[in-house]
């Protein structure tokens, strides 16, 4: 009984309510994306030729979603893809008109190529990438529009050089030999070409190892 009376003495606690000292707003992340339209969206997954390690090998740099995007003012076209979850960039570069994409050898899902800036690291690297698609429709859609991509930006940086020189006539530099690398400012990398056309070979014996956060191939260059 004794026990009852002491339970039914228990005071209640009072309802405190605090105001917060400082109101936090939501604020909106821009990742300049906005500003862009989408060419195409595929699922893919993107690897790197690491040529500093012993042997030399394939890295992933991750899995995600394969962005075209092109600049709604300025027509500038890139590659962007971010890793799943994370959301880190792990490609992030302009489709220039030299850049062309290798088959790789065996397989029909898969393309090589190479950069001679990409900005996944935010700093300007030079890189031999490879991606794979989960099929050959996928693979022969982003072909199409890459290429296409290509094509555009070679009339977008002609026009942009044009402007920026005063020139009235784009064909009149071509006449006079400027190529592509003097006028787009995108100096070719042939030996970076035949590297990656090399490299085409080694993709059909990539072994994935698993790991957290990338994965790393056996495959090395010989």
């Amino acid at each position: 009984m004794a026990d009852d009376k002491e339970q039914e003495c228990v005071p209640e606690s009072p309802e405190v309510h605090f105001e917060p000292i400082v109101k936090l707003s939501l604020v909106e992340t821009k990742t300049l994306e906005e500003e862009e339209d989408v060419l195409l969206s595929l699922r893919s997954k993107l690897f790197r030729y690491d040529n500093d390690a012993d042997p030399k090998e394939w890295k992933e740099r991750g899995t995600g979603e394969c962005k075209i995007l092109k600049h709604k003012k300025s027509g500038l076209i890139r590659i962007l893809m971010r890793r799943d979850k994370t959301l880190k960039i792990c490609a992030n570069h302009y489709i220039y008109p030299t850049m062309e994409l290798k088959p790789n050898c065996g397989s029909d899902r898969a393309w090589v190529w190479s950069t001679t800036a990409d900005y996944a690291d935010e700093q300007s690297k030079e890189e031999v990438l490879a991606i794979r698609f989960a099929n050959a429709e996928n693979a022969q859609k982003f072909k199409s529009v890459f290429d296409e991509s290509a094509v555009e930006m070679r009339k977008t940086l002609t026009t942009k050089h044009v402007i920026e020189n005063g020139e009235a006539d784009a064909e009149k530099k071509d006449a006079e030999g400027v190529k592509e690398g003097k006028t787009l400012h995108h100096p070719g990398s042939p030996g970076q070409e035949e590297h990656a056309d090399e490299l085409t070979s080694h993709l059909k014996d990539l072994s994935v190892k698993e790991s957290d956060d990338t994965e790393t191939t056996t495959t090395s260059d010989k």
